[in-house]
């Protein structure tokens, strides 16, 4: 068998106090190197201020996110420098939003990279489940404070590539996610069935059941009825949830298809067949994943009937020494099949010097750039009047002339008709538009990212945009979010505007922040 022992100096640390870990934590060499790194990025001007980048190097899929002991630990898809294999990278916030660096946690070997996998919080430990590449699904666990030291349960994978003689196996071994129901562990392994049009592949999760982490069997494909995911989907990055309380509880299943991006499917958890039967499902993304796009989730139940996930989000242009990022997180509800969806953790701790402008008059054809208001590190909340104008548009990172721009529009009632259980309805649409974002030639704009929102009659539209850099996410009336990534050239494409096509329309009112950072 290879060695595949890491370049990447591992450190063991104390366990029995969080003040001794944090003690040993301010003399690590490795964390002062990627905190000396974060402080030699502070100057690049699309580089986040307040959404999660990694210290060093490059960044992928978030995993195991998980909240234990009072605080949020975030695991992700690190490439240290010295050795650009996968590697689990750590931070951890009290609030979501106030992220920490922590030194890498999980180190490939005997797997040759640590590929995506989820968390499962017990009242002593976390355990880890996560790919480990060549060898098959691998179990981690770790019951310190902070979460700081890992160990591989039985030092090798526990569900092989290959599967035990005569057994039935999954077709495919791949990207993990764990769960406990009763007396036994559950996990899925993602991968395809060739049960499409002619044989072609569709998404596919595996069942497995173990009772004490080490020793697995294979049940059967998980989730039944699901018409809601495409011909050549498949089911990474899995993470499946209670959600919701009381009558309205359910389950989610978020994943990531390599083919289409993020989606989720919601649905009732048949404990007693082990089965997942789907009611409904849609998207986390509106186009391919990359360039510029929301990619992958990672997600936790927040303890009060939500989970709350968070994607990484792919570059659209070069960036010397890094690339991804992490989009905000969101908390994630439901009533019946709707999903609604608002920024999660203590995002308003970051404001400052407000604005609010009321009643304002947005002629019919007119560009009304709002006066004193830019930046591009901002929070705004739009509320918009009912209107029979056929687009609402909010611009950010505007230059004085035009030249650069982020279009966010807003088309009422011009989606496809829905049927959402007994009703049929009218669905609106909203976009961001990044193809002229940018005047740089080495920038990748993505089409328009548009996704479908409904909203009744009378109601009036609210969107919470979120500027920071190189990335902008909008939130609409808590029931959808579209997010980009983008790379204004320009030093002065920091404006806003707003615009009513056809019509007068009221802006019934416009809150601005400027955003801190959280470094």
């Amino acid at each position: 068998m290879a060695d595949y022992t890491s370049l990447v100096p591992k450190y063991e640390f104390p366990t029995s106090s969080i003040e001794e870990q944090e003690a040993a934590l301010a003399a690590n060499p490795l964390l002062q190197r990627m905190q000396a790194a974060r402080i030699a990025f502070a100057d690049d001007r699309h580089r986040p201020q307040y959404h999660y980048v990694n210290p060093e190097a490059m960044l992928n899929d978030p995993n195991g996110l998980c909240f234990w002991q009072g605080r949020w630990h975030l695991f992700y898809q690190a490439y240290p420098p010295e050795d650009t294999r996968q590697h689990w990278g750590h931070a951890v916030s009290d609030d979501l939003i106030h992220w920490r660096d922590l030194p890498y946690c999980i180190y490939p070997d005997p797997e040759r990279c640590c590929f995506s996998g989820s968390a499962l919080v017990e009242e002593d430990r976390v355990i880890a489940m996560y790919h480990g590449t060549e060898v098959g699904n691998m179990v981690a666990t770790s019951s310190d404070p902070l979460l700081l030291n890992w160990d591989k349960v039985a030092g090798k994978a526990v569900v092989p590539i290959a599967g035990p003689a005569g057994k039935p196996w999954p077709p495919r071994i791949f990207d993990p996610c764990i769960w406990k129901q009763g007396d036994f562990y559950y996990s899925l392994s993602a991968g395809t069935r060739p049960e499409g049009p002619a044989g072609q592949p569709v998404r596919g999760n595996f069942l497995l059941r173990s009772p004490d982490l080490e020793h697995w069997e294979y049940l059967h494909p998980f989730v039944e009825d699901d018409r809601y995911t495409f011909v050549g989907d498949d089911g990474a990055c899995p993470y499946f949830w209670p959600i919701g309380e009381g009558p309205s509880a359910r389950h989610i299943l978020l994943f990531f298809s390599h083919m289409s991006g993020g989606q989720y499917l919601l649905g009732d958890y048949d404990a007693a067949r082990d089965k997942f039967v789907v009611t409904y499902g849609a998207r986390f993304n509106f186009g391919p994943s990359t360039p510029s796009g929301v990619h992958a989730p990672s997600a936790a139940p927040d303890g009060d009937g939500g989970v709350i996930t968070i994607f990484n989000m792919n570059p659209g242009k070069p960036t010397a020494g890094w690339n991804q990022i992490m989009s905000l997180p969101r908390r994630l509800t439901v009533d019946g099949d709707a999903l609604f969806m608002e920024p999660a953790g203590d995002v308003e701790s970051l404001r400052t010097e407000h604005q609010r402008r009321e009643d304002v008059e947005l002629p019919a054809n007119a560009d009304i750039v709002v006066e004193g208001v830019q930046g591009d590190a901002l929070e705004l909340i739009a509320r918009i009047a009912p209107s029979s104008a056929p687009v609402i548009e909010l611009d950010v990172l505007c230059s004085p002339r035009g030249e650069e721009y982020t279009r966010i529009a807003f088309y009422r009632d011009r989606g496809m008709n829905e049927s959402f259980g007994d009703d049929r309805r009218r669905q609106s649409l909203v976009s961001i538009d990044s193809s002229r974002s940018s005047q740089a030639g080495d920038v990748r704009p993505r089409a328009p990212e548009t996704a479908p929102v409904c909203l009744a009659k009378d109601e009036p539209l609210e969107l919470r945009v979120f500027v920071d850099r190189s990335v902008v996410e909008v939130f609409v009336n808590g029931r959808q979010c579209v997010a980009v990534r983008v790379y204004p050239e320009r030093e002065d494409s920091v404006g806003v505007r707003l615009r009513s096509q056809g019509v007068t329309t009221s802006l019934l009112s416009l809150d601005a922040w400027q955003m801190q950072s959280i470094w």
